[in-house]
């Protein structure tokens, strides 16, 4: 059985209930409601990569020049150089000279950002990402 709803009542200017209801069309929610619970989410996903407490995961997409000499090799040394839980990695081939690649890296959020720093800084990494997420018990 599902959690036990409350009702919520919130007063706010017309302006903010006309962006409101433009961005639960534009993103596909199915009310209000599902798209404020999401903000909420996104908050405490937030609290938990700032208090520094605590396992979060990230995912890191990195898009590089697999012609770089060394690069793939020092991506993974990277990885394997601290005690951090790498759950998952893809690999793709986007070009002759250009590959995407995402980590999925579990751990504290001090280590996973610093995972994502030296990689990011490396020659031949043309972009680098990190989407910070968490598991959410809300």
């Amino acid at each position: 059985m599902g959690e036990k709803m409350v009702r919520l009542s919130v007063t706010i200017p017309e302006v903010l209930l006309d962006f409101l209801d433009e961005k639960v069309i534009k993103k596909g929610y199915s009310s209000r409601s599902e798209f404020i619970r999401d903000l909420i989410r996104e908050t405490v996903i937030e609290d938990k990569w700032k208090s520094s407490e605590g396992e979060v995961v990230g995912v890191l997409t990195v898009i590089y020049d697999h012609h770089q000499r060394e690069l793939t090799q020092k991506m993974i040394d990277i990885q394997h150089s601290r005690y951090i839980n790498i759950m998952c990695t893809t690999h793709v081939h986007l070009d002759h000279h250009n590959c995407l690649e995402t980590i999925i890296i579990k751990g504290s959020p001090s280590e996973i950002e610093n995972i994502a720093v030296k990689i990011a800084g490396l020659k031949g990494v043309k972009f680098a990402k990190l989407t910070r997420t968490a598991k959410v018990e809300i």
